[in-house]
């Protein structure tokens, strides 16, 4: 069996990440609400949350379990890595 069957931590997504993946599901109408929720619901700091949500997206089980927001930011991602992206930050929100 491989680990990416598995249940839990060690295949799968640890509460966390799927914490982080319903977060950007979410629609916030005001300014800095996203970052308190960041702060508050996931217990990261912005940056912290924002390292660790550019790594899902490179993980299939984050696909797996939320398919239309990992392409949806995938998009995003790809669609801002253009020249105009020269100083290197690769921001998806």
């Amino acid at each position: 069996m491989s680990d990416a069957s598995l249940p839990g931590p060690q295949g799968g997504l640890s509460d966390r990440d799927r914490r982080i993946l319903a977060l950007e599901g979410r629609t916030f109408r005001y300014v800095g609400a996203k970052e308190r929720a960041i702060r508050e619901e996931i217990g990261l700091s912005k940056v912290a949350y924002y390292v660790r949500l550019n790594a899902l997206l490179d993980e299939p089980a984050a696909l797996r379990a939320a398919p239309s927001v990992v392409n949806r930011l995938r998009g995003r991602r790809t669609s801002e890595d253009g020249p105009a992206e020269a100083d290197g930050s690769h921001r998806v929100a």
